[in-house]
């Protein structure tokens, strides 16, 4: 076992996604039979891209970070609980005793259900395995029930893979690239989100192109990437009191995100798009009666400008929530872009931003609750056994966008013998055969809408 755990911390600390991950590109397409030259090069582009995409995603949230903190500050809100982001909730997660059990059951699930075919995803995204550690840790604080805590992993599990299958077609009309899927459990925001899509689809008004492409005739120059940055960084920057040199230097920042975050995208269908090729034709002489499609982490989606869009959008919204929603008790600073409702609505939509800002501004107070019930929990792991510094006596640390708080706090309380919790776990469950029934049905995203 501890043999295991060293292995795996030199994986997840010395190695890291951006070279964990092509590994598995570079054996997956040698097994797939791409030559091992064209293996090489895919499996260093895919390095390339996701370490490109990790650096812009993190100039991005730098730079939005502080802006958002000095929004809250100027009106003398006391929010106590420090939003430490999902690095810091990760680098908790990982201290925790039975952590690297997750990689096991990630494993076990997979294997288990595509024998049965109970699924056509091979999830290769091990980097995300501490998602369901920290569902795992959870489960475990709350019940002090080990079994209890992997079985709410290997749930997890099921239904990240379940997420996958039913937003594959979405995913490969949305990036271009074939075969491919995300298995990252932000996706789970669909059940919040999916009523009010539900609802927002009997409205004629929601039912028109608003993504990128369909508002270009309506606003001009003002939907190129570069400009809508531009225009939405310095409105933040004003509203955060920057001053002009400030405000027109957060403007430039994110203008620049805006128009590198496509680019770098499109090196994910550049290094897929050979193993993609060879696994279509692999699965047709090996898998016979079905397509076997790649689980990736959800950056493969962050080259479209109305995830973006979305968030940055929603900062005020996010901000105004934290200061006016009774219970809440954290400043979102680190985590002040919610990926889950912007990724989870591009999915849902189609990447209508009207639909997908109106969810964000709808389902906000869940992330903030969320977080605070966490703050506690994360916090007494943290000081076991240290995992990060700088902590002092009575302070907590969470994660303002906690990803998935509903079935986190839900399963938690489920397998504490909760039963209104239990009543909830089995909505939640509901919810997610609907939206997979749902997404089976619509049309893929570019031919969902249509100007009347």
């Amino acid at each position: 076992m501890e043999f295991l755990q060293n292995v795996m911390n030199y994986i997840l600390n010395d190695l890291g996604s951006a070279i964990f991950i092509p590994i598995i590109i570079l054996i997956l397409g040698l097994i797939v039979g791409v030559k091992f030259r064209n293996s090489i090069q895919s499996a260093i582009t895919m390095g390339v891209a996701f370490t490109g995409m990790s650096i812009v995603i993190g100039f991005m949230v730098n730079a939005i970070g502080p802006a958002s903190e000095a929004l809250v500050l100027n009106t003398g809100i006391d929010l106590p609980i420090i939003d430490g982001g999902w690095t810091a909730a990760a680098a908790i997660t990982w201290t925790w005793t039975y952590a690297m059990s997750s990689f096991a059951i990630m494993i076990g699930v997979n294997l288990v259900m595509l024998t049965f075919k109970w699924t056509k995803t091979l999830n290769i995204d091990f980097w995300n395995a501490w998602g369901k550690a920290l569902t795992s840790f959870l489960v475990f604080t709350v019940t002090g029930n080990l079994g209890f805590a992997f079985i709410a992993a290997a749930l997890q599990c099921v239904l990240e893979l379940k997420l996958s299958d039913a937003f594959h077609k979405h995913i490969e009309d949305l990036t271009g690239i074939p075969l491919v899927s995300t298995t990252h459990f932000m996706t789970s925001a669909v059940v919040l989100l999916m009523p009010i899509n539900w609802v927002m689809d009997k409205i004629p008004f929601f039912n028109k192109r608003y993504d990128v492409e369909g508002v270009k005739a309506k606003i001009g120059i003002f939907s190129e990437n570069s400009v809508m940055g531009f225009v939405l960084g310095l409105a933040l920057g004003f509203t955060s009191a920057y001053g002009v040199s400030g405000s027109l230097n957060l403007a430039i920042q994110v203008a620049t995100a805006m128009v590198l975050l496509p680019l770098i995208a499109k090196m994910f269908m550049t290094a897929l798009a050979p193993i993609a090729d060879r696994m279509s034709e692999f699965t047709k002489t090996k898998f016979k009666d079905r397509e076997i499609i790649i689980g990736l982490d959800w950056p493969i989606l962050a080259g479209r400008a109305e995830v973006w869009t979305t968030m940055l959008l929603l900062v005020p919204v996010i901000l105004l929530w934290a200061i006016v929603l009774p219970g809440n008790e954290i400043l979102p600073v680190a985590g002040i872009l919610n990926f889950s409702i912007a990724v989870s609505g591009l999915l849902l939509t189609g990447g209508n931003i009207l639909r997908m800002f109106v969810m964000g501004l709808i389902t906000t107070p869940v992330y903030l609750l969320g977080a605070t019930w966490l703050a506690p929990i994360l916090t007494d792991l943290s000081n076991q056994t240290g995992a990060i510094d700088g902590i002092t006596e009575g302070q907590r640390v969470s994660w303002s966008s906690f990803e998935a708080p509903e079935f986190r706090i839900l399963v938690s309380e489920t397998f504490n013998g909760n039963w209104l919790a239990i009543a909830g776990s089995a909505v939640f469950v509901l919810m997610i055969i609907w939206t997979c029934k749902y997404m089976a049905k619509i049309a893929v995203p570019s031919k969902r809408y249509v100007e009347k």
